[in-house]
């Protein structure tokens, strides 16, 4: 493998470096046809104490890492270029990555330590990655999951929407609202009541988000919002002039390991 380089292009001043081997593109970004971005930059605050000294990334399923299982869960559907962001303890994911040879995926790294981003932030910056390509997997590295990611690509595909968003039918606190098109209007806080309604619709159907998203390179360009910000902000701003759908995957295993016990519940659904 190459000497290792880091892409730093959206925020020069870095307080450090960090690197992985330069990746060698597989072409095609796999038999998806899609490059995919894992943010791991979090802090996992609901995680601790396990994210006092490590990055929630790391946390460890049946002896596997949530980074390590999403990689491999990226590869099941053909995807082996991957970009991850990191902030938290990024020199123990990248060290892990290292270590690993990126788990047999070509892996390049966003360095965020000099400012955390979040969601929207840290795609924009790791943005230049999907600029040859058409659509893109984006993937928050503490949930796991059975979908089927190769058919959530597919509908994407046929359907031509800004962004395809994974969606349950499962209870939660905050939801995306989407009319009977299954298209989104919205987003609500069913426990403090705070509703955002980006287009109008007779009724709203809530639906949880999975934290998996399959997005058209177009919506790079949209992005108005500058720093720090949530990718949901974007798709509200966008969602009035633009078709964002969902791909509803209840019949699938899905958890958030966000909390400790989740962890154990994890354990006691992927093996």
């Amino acid at each position: 493998m190459k000497k290792a380089q880091e892409h730093t292009n959206s925020q020069p001043n870095q307080s450090h470096s960090l690197s992985l081997p330069v990746p060698e593109p597989t072409g095609n970004g796999g038999v998806a046809g899609v490059r995919a971005m894992i943010l791991a930059a979090g802090l996992g605050t609901r995680l601790k104490p396990w994210t006092n000294e490590h990055p929630k990334a790391l946390a460890i399923v049946n002896g596997k890492s949530l980074l390590q299982r999403n990689i491999e869960y990226l590869q099941q559907h053909g995807i082996y270029d991957v970009i991850v962001n990191v902030y938290h303890f990024a020199e123990q994911i990248v060290g892990a990555l290292n270590q690993h040879k990126g788990w047999g995926s070509n892996i390049t790294i966003s360095d965020e330590t000099g400012a955390v981003l979040e969601t929207g932030g840290g795609l924009k910056k790791a943005g230049w990655y999907f600029a040859d390509e058409e659509n893109f997997v984006l993937m928050n590295v503490d949930v796991l999951t059975d979908m089927n990611l190769a058919q959530m690509i597919g509908a994407h595909k046929q359907n031509l929407p800004l962004a395809t968003l994974s969606t349950t039918n499962r209870q939660t606190s905050r939801y995306f609202l989407f009319d009977d098109n299954n298209t989104l209007c919205g987003w609500r806080n069913v426990k403090t009541g705070e509703e955002k309604i980006a287009r109008n619709a007779t009724t709203f159907t809530q639906k949880a988000f999975s934290g998996i998203h399959v997005i058209n390179s177009r919506l790079l360009s949209l992005m108005q919002q500058q720093g720090k910000f949530s990718i949901v902000d974007v798709y509200l701003s966008l969602a009035a002039n633009n078709i964002i759908q969902a791909f509803d995957h209840s019949h699938s295993r899905f958890i958030d390991v966000g909390k400790p016990e989740s962890v154990v519940e994890a354990e006691r659904m992927f093996a």
